[in-house]
């Protein structure tokens, strides 16, 4: 992908995993389709396992079965960890869609600390290879004078990245696509979704 392809009304896919409890194995996860960060034209969703290692899996068939997919041009998620440390490679997510895959945090990521986290789960080695495999972290100012994001990425350069971050960033420093999976993943799982993602 170009920078000139990054037009204002790209079509991005914003992913984000549900609330879950102590007595959940299974939670949640919400795609939302939109042009830029502006229209929303679709929904999808699947399920993952709590502190398991099908997120991967279950977000490629998710993306690969919906009717939404011909029209995508990058997948923005939130971070590589969904429901607890089920750990998504994005590298492999991008080879199995075909799509750019962006994972956006919100804050500056220790991966150290993730790492030593993994230390307390079953294969852990095999946790470990699709943290590393995510790449190095960069750093996007996505709003004049607020807090910049981060983010790794998968079929797509750094510069490029950061532009759909900056087209799709329209209420926030967050990229709307993201938000949006947030407020529906989390007001289904939860009953109701906090003003904040």
């Amino acid at each position: 992908m170009k920078l000139r392809e990054v037009k204002p009304e790209i079509r991005v896919l914003g992913v984000d995993d549900g609330h879950y409890g102590p007595e959940d194995d299974r939670t949640l996860v919400v795609g939302v389709v939109m042009r830029g960060g502006k229209w929303i034209d679709g929904v999808m969703c699947t399920e993952v396992t709590v502190d398991g290692l099908d997120a991967t899996d279950r977000i490629a068939e998710m993306i690969n079965r919906s009717k939404h997919k011909p029209q995508l041009r990058v997948v923005l998620t939130d971070g590589v960890t969904f429901a607890g440390f089920n750990i998504l490679d994005i590298q492999r997510l991008h080879e199995e869609t075909g799509l750019p895959v962006v994972a956006v945090i919100k804050h500056e990521p220790d991966l150290s600390s993730i790492i030593s986290a993994l230390e307390n789960l079953d294969r852990t080695e095999e946790r470990r290879k699709m943290v590393l495999r995510a790449g190095p972290v960069y750093e996007a100012t996505t709003k004049p004078g607020e807090p910049p994001v981060y983010f790794q990425c998968a079929g797509i350069s750094p510069r490029v990245a950061e532009l759909v971050l900056k087209r799709t960033a329209t209420r926030h420093r967050l990229p709307e696509p993201i938000r949006v999976a947030h407020f529906i993943a989390t007001g289904i799982t939860k009953g109701e979704s906090s003003s904040g993602a």
